[in-house]
């Protein structure tokens, strides 16, 4: 993306309960050949406790490079996040290292994040090991969470990756994500790579094991129908940005933003649901080394006019709850022209 430092906005967005982590600013800049990629630019969200925020876009958005700036694999180049009131970025790295049990990364690939020389049993109690627990006390809570993820210690726990199902390598995934207890779980696209019929299974396990662990969670996919059944509220990302944040059903049914509607046109199921009508889709996302001027959907947006190139949009209020970063909004109080 561009050189010049992200234009700073006030942050954008105040979650309905306490929250449990507030990204502030958030930039993450990655160098290349020539200058850096700005893969995520300004970002701003809450998440509450016992929330699951889901964050949605088309792929190479930024959406996984803004949940790892959150683990801080690697660190935000700009920007704080904060969670449960500890500021992760001012951290040196030994007290960050113990801040990271807090919250947990479950990866897109099961299979490859798995450590194919070791037995399940081993994989999930990696994390007590590191932490200093006997084994003991570490394999009976190995059991534990392994039975509550739907896995039997005496079969699974003695067996390699390679001779589980995808499904069942997500659960060892999650069962390694949930050992330390953490408080919230960034999922990066964890279902993706799996059968339909095996998403729900992981969705459903995924729900369950919020609300009986009272975890947070920020969900991120490029399927928006998977987004809608799991999450609380919805963030939408184009380029790097936020271009809409509401609850869940208020962005399926009432998409205020074109770049919604049109990702939402795309899911079959949700054609008849929205209201409007909105041209699809044209020419190619642009590439983040170079960024359109001003609104960075504006090269394929069908609303577009003469102030989407000079002025760059803030994500703003236009309904209790749904903020969008449009100048021209399919709903709610339009900018000035």
């Amino acid at each position: 993306m561009m050189t010049t430092a992200a234009t700073q906005q006030p942050p954008v967005d105040s979650a309905p309960a306490e929250p449990l982590l507030t990204v502030d600013h958030l930039v993450l800049r990655y160098p290349v050949r020539g200058g850096h990629l700005e893969a995520v630019s300004d970002v701003s969200f809450q998440v509450a406790r016992g929330e699951t925020l889901g964050l949605v876009g088309e792929s190479g958005c930024g959406k996984s490079s803004t949940g790892r700036a959150v683990m801080h694999l690697p660190p935000p180049t700009s920007g704080t996040v904060t969670l449960g009131g500890q500021n992760l970025t001012s951290l040196p790295p030994g007290e960050l290292r113990a801040a990271r049990r807090r919250m947990q990364l479950i990866f897109q690939d099961p299979v490859s994040a798995l450590n194919p020389r070791r037995r399940v049993k081993d994989i999930v109690a990696e994390g007590l090991t590191i932490a200093g627990v006997s084994h003991a006390e570490a394999q009976r809570k190995v059991a534990e969470i392994l039975e509550l993820v739907g896995m039997n210690i005496d079969i699974a726990g003695e067996r390699r990756p390679h001779q589980l199902s995808g499904g069942q390598c997500q659960r060892v995934a999650i069962a390694r994500a949930l050992i330390l207890r953490p408080e919230l779980l960034v999922c990066d696209e964890p279902v993706a790579s799996l059968d339909v019929s095996i998403q729900g299974q992981v969705l459903n396990l995924l729900e369950d094991m919020r609300s009986e662990l009272g975890l947070s969670m920020l969900f991120i996919s490029h399927d928006l129908s998977v987004v809608h059944n799991i999450s609380d509220r919805i963030a939408v990302m184009y380029l790097g940005k936020l271009v809409e944040l509401a609850a869940s059903d208020t962005v399926t049914r009432s998409p205020a933003h074109p770049y919604t509607r049109a990702l939402l046109d795309a899911v079959p199921s949700h054609r008849d649901t929205t209201e409007g009508n909105v041209t699809a889709l044209r020419g190619e996302i642009p590439s983040p080394m170079n960024p359109p001027s001003g609104c960075r959907f504006r090269t394929r947006c069908p609303l577009v006019r003469e102030k989407c190139a000079r002025v760059v949009p803030e994500l703003r209020e236009i309904a209790p709850g749904q903020r969008v970063a449009c100048h021209f909004p399919l709903h709610g109080e339009q900018d000035a022209a």
